[in-house]
């Protein structure tokens, strides 16, 4: 795996490149100097470990010949307070799921993916508490 992060601007503005070839923009709040061109880098951990899960759950539930009509997720981070650096010390994921689902699959696919799968979460475990819940609505 390989990325590249270019300066975009003369402030915090940044482009970065993967091997994926999709460009992602960062930058800084704009208390800082930034221009709220792009996410902050901590969100952006916090997308890398929704995207991570959400891919094992959803090829979890297909193999399992679930329906799933749609799909989101809410991603809580607290980070340590009034600390440098400030490592996020809590996390509490919430999935939130729509369509002809097995409870008992979406628990068992979520406990995976969270438990055996998913990297990011790896990443994380070792030093953040996370924590975790999904809703199926009708």
């Amino acid at each position: 795996m390989h990325v590249e992060l270019v300066r975009v601007d003369n402030a915090f503005h940044f482009e970065a490149l993967g091997t994926s070839g999709v460009a992602q923009h960062m930058d800084a709040a704009t208390d800082i100097g930034g221009h709220n061109a792009g996410a902050r880098p901590m969100e952006m951990l916090l997308m890398g470990l929704a995207g991570c899960s959400a891919i094992d759950v959803v090829l979890i539930l297909q193999k399992q010949k679930q329906v799933i009509d749609d799909f989101r997720m809410k991603v809580d981070g607290l980070r340590e307070k009034d600390a440098t650096p400030s490592p996020f010390k809590k996390i509490h994921i919430t999935y939130l799921l729509k369509g002809q689902l097995d409870e008992v699959k979406v628990k068992r696919a979520i406990d995976l993916s969270m438990d055996k799968y998913c990297s990011a979460t790896a990443q994380f475990r070792p030093s953040t508490d996370i924590t975790y819940s999904f809703e199926i609505q009708a």
